[in-house]
Order: structure tokens, then sequence, then C-alpha cells
């Protein structure tokens, strides 16, 4: 197995190389081709992989690879974890990434740098299972900043967009940071337990429990607590939770496919996984978990809210990735580690499905993004609108969808949870059940029913559009004319039919995920925190389960969120301005976000600017060169200055002064 994993990890690799470096040899199909074949043979050998784990019951492989050193007792490897979860992982990240890798051939076909966006997305990949394939906290730094690199080069993609560089800066400088508190949390860890490896570091979570740690004296903290809470910062970042999360939404400024794979299984899943890897750390710590609880409530409302404010097809799509990350974060502060997985799994087939499905509308729209510019779009592409629609179904939690498996699970292990904040959590997630329903189907309403307003394009074309560049880069909005939407080629409608299945079907496998032993070897909760095994005490059957739902207040705000979308913006479209009208401050905090953006840009870059100013023209420019450097030179030429005047040739001057001197010496030492 161990070449079967290297395979797995390395394919995506050497295709990324071979696309890069030799793309203009190759040419476009060369690029497609080898990175497609690439990826497609690691999710093919993935599949493997999880049957063989999961229904042949092959043990855990836990083994070094390759040792990079060794100094003062840590040893620093490469290795492989793979259990259930981690094949699990690999799954997903693999299926997901081969059909955003097809998808692209038709997205990107008239873009000039697409053999450089291949190679970038197969790195993405290669990143991402290294990163969940990880043995050690080396392996997974490697992944964690991996990850976050290729993310920036494809945000970043069309880099001479003034936009896309701001929001590549804006996701590589907010990473940093979580990051910083990442790298303090690993180091926590590894000083106290002396390894790297996951398996000796769980070993000493319980002896760290009651270790402290003295920050500053009469301050003292838990050890474990505090290096769980830094890590979690690290996750803050990469799965983008309140207040680290303003990245996510400007990531839309990269090519719809990059979309799909950063919100769907790369990237923003890093924290999620990262946090279930380490639960047998995180049960012993209940001011980590109450921490991770509280702010992925937080996300999971606030974030869901402004998604109703949102006129661009992707934002929408980014808010209620924010929104459905902050779900999965507030399982895991539940100790509901299972239902954050399930809830990522399902949560990736769906999610890419509505990142792609929007792709499609853009290809149709001529690259417009604004949906009061969209409408009827249902009679021009039946493909799109049936999987769009299936999608939507399972993002809202329908009956039957995947979606409705894996979030009421989520919901009810948090009304079972005793983790202090559960009581403030369980009651935003539920509201937070309403509010996705109704931006949901307020963007499929209007995006594909009602009046078509294409007419209306022209308004929003020159601020709203996914353009495509020339070799310089440059923006192009091309006047097509009246607007004439038809349905995208089958390279891309044949990616999204193959993610709409297991939109629909992946939720079925609740009862093994998440009541099962699935995670028996993987994830790790103590009997008196196990919210599942009390929800699971009650579990019959998918159907059983489905029907105890709709007795459930989620299944009841679910369908009051769609029905009043249906009202707001089918019978009644002359509501939503009344309403927005009247409730006009709350829309215009909505639209400013919060004002995290304000906040950021104005308080910490602009005053992070302003104290640079600062410290440049009194530090460097005043202190250092004007006092140390020219201060210097200036008082050395001073004294040379005076030091010449007394200099003056003259060999009575000299002899004046020698007598001077001696009359001072006999008096002083003689007199």
């Amino acid at each position: 197995m161990d070449t079967v994993y290297l395979i797995i990890v390395l394919a995506p690799l050497l295709a990324a190389a071979i696309a890069g470096l030799f793309g203009r040899q190759i040419g476009r199909i060369g690029a497609h081709s080898v990175t497609i074949l690439a990826v497609g043979l690691s999710f093919v050998l993935s599949a493997v992989v999880f049957y063989q784990h999961v229904f042949n019951g092959v043990p855990v492989y836990n083994e070094t690879v390759y040792t990079w050193m060794f100094t003062d007792g840590l040893h620093f490897e490469i290795g492989f974890l793979v259990d259930n979860l981690t094949a699990l992982m690999m799954l997903v990240v693999t299926f997901v990434s081969l059909m955003v890798h097809v998808y692209t051939i038709g997205y990107m076909a008239d873009d000039p740098g697409y053999q450089r966006f291949f190679a970038y997305i197969s790195l993405f990949t290669f990143a991402m299972l290294m990163l969940v394939m990880a043995n050690n906290f080396l392996q997974l730094f490697f992944g964690w900043e991996a990850v976050g690199l290729v993310s920036y080069l494809l945000i970043g993609f069309w880099y001479k967009r003034p936009t896309a560089t701001y929001a590549n800066m804006k996701a590589f400088i907010v990473n940093r940071v979580g990051d910083f508190g990442f790298l303090i949390g690993i180091a926590t860890l590894v000083f106290y337990a002396g390894s790297l490896n996951y398996t000796e570091v769980f070993a000493e979570a319980e002896a760290m429990r009651d270790a402290v740690i003295t920050i500053w004296p009469g301050w003292t903290f838990g050890l474990l607590d505090l290096a769980l809470i830094f890590l979690f910062i690290g996750a803050m970042g990469k799965s983008a939770q309140v207040p680290l999360h303003v990245w996510l939404p400007d990531s839309m400024e990269g090519p719809t496919p990059i979309s799909a794979l950063i919100h769907a299984a790369t990237m923003v899943t890093a924290g999620i996984f990262m946090v279930a890897r380490m639960s047998p750390l995180y049960e012993y710590s209940v001011a980590a978990l109450s921490f991770i609880l509280v702010i992925g409530a937080i996300t999971a409302f606030f974030m869901g809210l402004i998604g109703l404010v949102q006129n661009d097809i992707k934002r929408v799509v980014a808010y209620s990735t924010l929104s459905q990350l902050g779900y999965m974060t507030v399982a895991l502060g539940a100790s509901a580690y299972a239902a954050a997985v399930f809830h990522l799994m399902t949560h990736a087939f769906f999610k890419a499905l509505l990142f792609l499905a929007a792709g499609s509308v853009i290809i149709a729209m001529h690259h417009l993004q604004d949906m009061r510019a969209m409408g009827g779009l249902r009679r021009y592409m039946p493909v799109t609108y049936a999987t769009a629609l299936i999608g939507s179904l399972a993002l809202i939690g329908f009956p039957f969808f995947s979606g409705f498996f894996s979030k009421d699970a989520i919901i009810e292990a948090v009304g079972y949870s005793q983790t202090p904040g559960a009581t403030f959590a369980y009651w935003l997630v539920l509201l937070g059940v309403f509010v996705t329903a109704l931006y949901t189907f307020r963007m499929f309403f209007l995006v594909f029913h009602g009046e078509e307003r294409f007419d209306q394009a022209h308004k929003y074309m020159p601020d709203h559009g996914d353009d495509h560049h020339d070799e310089n880069g440059d923006e192009h909005h091309h006047d097509h004319g009246p607007l004439k939407p038809k349905e995208s080629p089958w390279v891309v409608t044949v990616p999204l039919v193959l993610l709409a299945i297991p939109s629909v079907v992946a939720g079925y496998f609740i009862g093994p995920i998440l009541f099962g032993d699935f995670f028996a070897d993987s994830l790790f909760v103590l009997e008196e925190q196990d919210v599942l095994a009390q929800k699971g005490k009650g579990y019959t059957g998918v159907l059983a389960f489905v029907l105890h739902g709709l007795m459930l207040p989620a299944f009841w705000l679910a369908m009051a969120g769609l029905v009043s979308a249906w009202y707001l913006y089918i019978r009644r479209p002359d509501l939503p301005g009344v309403i927005a009208h009247r409730l006009r401050l709350g829309v215009r905090i909505l639209e400013a976000k919060y004002g995290f953006d304000t906040f950021n840009d104005r308080v910490l870059a602009g005053g992070s600017r302003r104290l640079g100013h600062w410290l440049w023209r009194y530090g460097d420019v005043f202190a250092i060169d004007g006092v140390l450097v020219n201060g210097t030179a200036r008082s050395v030429g001073w004294i040379a200055a005076r030091a010449r005047s007394i200099q003056t040739g003259f060999l009575y001057h000299y002899a004046f002064v020698m007598i001077i001197g001696l009359l001072v010496l006999i008096f002083a030492f003689v007199i």
C-alpha cells in the first residue's frame, strides 16, 4: 500500500510540474489531459483505499515514508496516517477536484492562462492530500501552508486586475494571522510532548490537561487549553471563522472553478479536518471546545444574514459557505466530530455543485454575475436548472437530500451538548436554518424564475463580471448585444450531473458514519461528552430519521424560509424593496458586512500604514539618518572644522601655545 499512497499524492504534483513548466510545449490539450489523468488516477486509487479500509477491514496505516532530519530528540519526517477519516477525505478531495478539472475545460476555454490554471489546481490537490494524509505536525504544517500558497496564486490568477491582487493579498495576510497562532499551538504541544508525531502527542493528552504554563508573572493558563485555542486560531483563518472570515468572500475574484475547489474540498475544509483529527486532544479541553462552539455559532448565523443582501451570484454562495462552515465548527465544539466531518462531506458535494452551476449561469450570461439582470433561465438551461435545484434543496436541508441528514444531526447534537455556550449556539444554528433557506431560494428564484431581465445587463456588466483576460491580463467587457442564454457545453454539465448524485445520496450513509463504528479508530470522544451516542440511541434507520426530522423545528423553519422566498421574489416581487426601505439601517449594516472590512482597511491596515510612516519619519529619517548617521557625520565635521582653525602653520603660534601650556603645568603642580 506504500506505493499506492505515494502515487495518490505525487501524481497531481507531477502533473502540475508538467503543465506548469512545459505548458507551451504540450499545449492546452496536453495540459488538461495530463492533470485530469493524474487526478483521475488519484481518485480511483483513493476509492480503492476507501473500499479496502471501510469494507475489507484493512488496519490503520501509520508509517514514516521519509526522515528529513533528526535533531535534539525530534524526528522531522514525512509520513502517512491512513484510517477511515483520511480515506473519506481523500475520496472527497480527489472526486471534487476531478469534477473541477473537467469543468475547467469548458469554463476557461478562452483564457490565455489555461495551462497555468490547470497546473495550479493540480498542485492544490497535491497540497490538500499531503495535509489530510499527514501523521505528524511537520507534514500537517507543510500541507497547511501549501494550500494557503496555492489559494493565493489562484485567487489572484488574473493578477493584473486590481481587485484580484487586493483579494489574494487579503487572503494571504489574514491567513498569516491565523497561521501564527497555529504555529504557536504546534510549538506548545511539541515542547511539552517532545515529539511531532500525532500518536505520541495524543498519548500525552491527559497529562497535558493538568499542566499549566505561566505567560508572565501572575498569569497562569492551562497548557492544553492555550495550545488548542491557538491551534483553532489557525483553523479560524483557513476555515474562515469570525473574525478571520473576511478573505473568503473576496476569493470570488478568482475564476469560478477555483471558487468551487476552495469552498468545497480544499483550504476551508482544512481547519475542520484538523480539529477533528486532534479530537484526542480537544476532548480534554472544555475551554477550547466552548470557544469553538461560540465562534462557530456566530459565524453560522450572522454570515448567513449577509447573504440576504448580496446581488452577485457567486458571493451569495460564498456567504453560504461561511455559514455552513460555522455549522461544522459548532459540531466540533459540541464534540460531535463525526457530524462535522459528515457535513463536510455532504457540503463538499452540494457546494461544489452550486458553485459550478453558478459558473454555468455566468457562462450563459456572458460572464455577468449580477442576479438583478437574470431571471427566467430555467427555459434556456434545463440541466443547470435541475442540478442547481438539487444543490439548493440539499443546502437548505430538504428531506431526503444529503444536507437534511448532516445539518439536522448537527442541530440535534448541539441540543444535547452540555458544553458552555451550547444553548446560545443551538438557537443561532436553528434560526440559521430559516436564513439559509431564504437566501438560497432568493438566489434560485432570481436566477431561474420570474421575468427575464436580460435587457438590464448593461447596467451591471462594468462592475460585475468574471471576465476573461488577454495575454497581458487586461480585462475585456465584450458587447454581445442582446443576451441570448443557452445551456453550457457537456464538459460543464457532466460534472454538474455527477455532483448532483452524491448531493442526494450521500446523506443515506448517516447510520454507519454517525451512529456506527466508522470513525472508531479515527475520532476520540469522552463518554460523558458523546452527544452523538445520545442521539444514536433512537436511530432505527434512514426513513425513521427523516420522519423524525419532519417533526422538528429545523424542518419547518427551512420550509418557512423557502415559502418566504417564493412569496417575496415570485408572488410579490415588489415587497423586498419596501422591506429594505423600512429596514434600511439593518440593510446598510449587512451591506457593510458589519464593518469588518472597514475596520480592517481603516484601523488595522490603515493604522499599520500610519504607524509605519511614523516609524519611518521619526525612527528612520530623524533618529537613524538624522541623529545617528548624518548627525555623527556633522558632529565630526564640526569638530574637524574647529580643530583646523588652530592649525595655522606659524611657528610663533605653536611656541606661544607651548609657553602657555608650560605655565599651566607649573601652576598646577608647583604652585
